[in-house]
């Protein structure tokens, strides 16, 4: 008895805990607070089809309920057979149709959504409006890179695009299939390394507000250790501030550094580091020999590596043991042989890199 007061304890204090972790959500990282228009209309579905299957549940319940009590077996009835109903046509015709309809219901809405969603004809055309915002998204473990192709800018890790708009996207992946997602804006896709994804998204500014300024993305496509770890940051901008960045982007010029500190931090760069790794927003390299985040404006991110706080000491970190931090990651041992000098003078100059 004791021990089965204790198993039901228990199994209340988790469903609470689980009730109360459902609710916990941010509007940077949640579902459940949709920032644009294709995560309202995949939310609408998910109410929909999660109405659909409550409804269902309760009147299989309520019809269960009935019939345990109705029909159970009573004192001295033990052997009366209740009226029988099998083949009746009414009832057979009732359960046939009323599935059909809750499948109507739920399929036209998601038919029509869905091909909405595929529809990707604007950023695939030649002519095709010069403020259609394409973004090409190339997946690397476990890292993102951002390429603006009518623009002439690459970035990584912090991806910057208009609100109140569509932006289209073509994903690809540089070595294992990872899955591009941003949870508040929009539903996943896979991005691969055979074969290009099409789809878009919209960022809505009021919900851009409440967030602060910043979504997080994530890869949802379990692709080696660190994967958990392969985040990325969104900045949606009005349409103004958008432009103004393309500009300061494409006018960017090599950093000028002036630090005794940074400039050795320099030297030290230009040595070891500037065979993968670019400082500038127009990166005219192939996609093939890109095998590291391009580091133009590394002093403004929101993370270092994607995950940590920007700051000097989570840099040195990371570049005391890069494995420590992002498991399996290809920087990973590269930079045993660098002492704590040197270390300084190239995190020094690394948070330096800001394009004005």
């Amino acid at each position: 008895m004791n021990k089965g007061l204790c198993n039901w304890r228990l199994f209340s204090l988790f469903g609470m805990m689980a009730l109360l972790l459902a609710g916990c959500g941010k509007p940077f990282l949640s579902t459940l607070q949709p920032a644009g228009e294709v995560a309202d209309m995949q939310y609408s579905l998910m109410l929909l089809s999660t109405s659909i299957m409550v409804l269902v549940i309760v009147v299989v319940a309520i019809i269960f309920v009935y019939v345990v009590i109705r029909f159970r077996r009573r004192k001295g009835e033990e052997n009366k057979i209740p009226k029988q109903v099998e083949g009746s046509h009414k009832l057979e015709i009732i359960w046939t149709v009323i599935p059909i309809i809750l499948l109507l219901i739920l399929a036209v809405p998601t038919v029509l959504t869905t091909f909405k969603l595929a529809d990707v004809k604007a950023m695939n055309d030649k002519k095709r409006d010069k403020n259609t915002v394409v973004v090409n998204v190339r997946a690397n473990q476990y890292w993102w890179e951002f390429e603006y192709p009518d623009y002439g800018i690459i970035t990584s890790q912090d991806l910057v695009v208009p609100t109140n708009e569509k932006v289209y996207f073509n994903l690809i992946a540089s070595d294992v299939k990872h899955s591009f997602w941003i949870p508040a804006v929009g539903g996943k896709m896979d991005t691969n390394t055979d074969n290009k994804n099409q789809f878009w998204l919209v960022f809505d500014q009021k919900a851009t507000d409440k967030a602060g300024g910043v979504f997080y993305g994530k890869c949802a496509e379990l692709c080696g250790p660190s994967h958990a770890l392969m985040d990325f940051k969104v900045r949606p901008l009005p349409r103004d501030q958008f432009d103004a960045w393309v500009k300061k982007m494409q006018n960017a010029k090599k950093p000028v550094v002036t630090d005794p500190v940074a400039k050795e931090g320099e030297a030290i760069f230009n040595k070891s580091c500037i065979g993968c790794h670019a400082v500038t927003p127009l990166d005219k390299r192939p996609a093939q020999a890109r095998t590291a985040p391009n580091l133009a404006d590394f002093g403004d991110r929101e993370r270092i590596a994607g995950i940590l706080e920007h700051n000097e000491e989570n840099l040195k970190k990371w570049l005391r043991d890069p494995n420590s931090v992002k498991p399996g990651n290809k920087m990973a041992g590269t930079y045993g042989h660098l002492t704590e000098e040197q270390i300084d003078a190239l995190t020094k100059y690394l948070m330096s890199l800001k394009v004005e």
